[in-house]
């Protein structure tokens, strides 16, 4: 089966400016995913999906493919991943670049290593009958104690339990697991996105990340955190060889 790599790169970001393209330690934050990528090698071939040519230029010297732009209509702040997801697969398949799969890489976990996206491809090759794995880790904050605020009233989020026990006013350890998504991968069929217009439609298994594997970026603290992680050898980013883009 023939894998395609799609890191979603658009700029105009607003709670870190060119967060994708900010040097992280010696290197552009995206350089990371695009070795991870390559790295790895799963994927018939790694494509950046960016509305910018400054963005491409430097995807394309870390290694990846820029074959064309993204239009601004699916650059959005608010553009749903389905938009430009089955744009890029269709565009491609236009252009004589079609595959069986895709897996979608953000730029905004660094930590993921090519390891980590070999071991969801043999996890998303070992399953049947599904339509999507997606990467996600257990919640620290359990959503069973959080609440929704109305005027001067709030409400459990999730309101479960017996009235005498409703979760909020339970032990945490007595709740059950829940999960949340995060960054590191997702991997789907192809069709699921192109036929059903969803990009992981409804048979989806669970990808467990490790450690930092599954670590994001979205703040200015969470830049802070990855800096101090790698200070401290807490954390290892993949290991790129050649000069950095500014230094070129």
């Amino acid at each position: 089966m023939d894998i395609v790599a799609l890191i979603p790169a658009r700029s105009g970001s607003k709670r870190i400016h060119d967060k994708n393209i900010s040097p992280l330690l010696d290197h552009p934050l995206i350089a990371y995913t695009i070795q991870a990528a390559l790295d790895s090698g799963i994927f018939a071939s790694v494509i950046v999906s960016t509305n910018s040519l400054g963005y491409a230029d430097i995807a394309r010297y870390y290694g990846a493919d820029v074959p064309f732009l993204r239009p601004d209509e699916y650059s959005q702040d608010l553009s749903p991943d389905i938009d430009w997801v089955r744009y890029t697969l269709i565009k491609l398949t236009e252009i004589g670049m079609s595959f069986d799969c895709f897996s979608i890489l953000r730029p905004t976990s660094p930590f993921r290593m090519p390891h980590t996206i070999q071991r969801a491809w043999k996890e998303f090759t070992s399953e049947v009958y599904l339509d999507s794995l997606r990467a996600i880790e257990k919640c620290t904050q359990h959503p069973g104690k959080m609440w929704i605020v109305r005027g001067k009233k709030m409400y459990p989020l999730l309101p479960f339990g017996s009235e005498k026990q409703p979760w909020h006013s339970s032990p945490t350890q007595s709740l059950p697991d829940i999960y949340i998504q995060n960054a590191s991968l997702e991997i789907a069929w192809t069709k699921v996105a192109i036929e059903k217009g969803t990009i992981s439609g409804e048979m989806i298994v669970p990808f467990f990340t490790e450690g930092l594997e599954g670590f994001d970026i979205n703040y200015p603290y969470d830049w802070q955190v990855a800096e101090e992680l790698i200070r401290t050898k807490q954390a290892i980013l993949p290991s790129i060889t050649q000069i950095p883009y500014n230094q070129q």
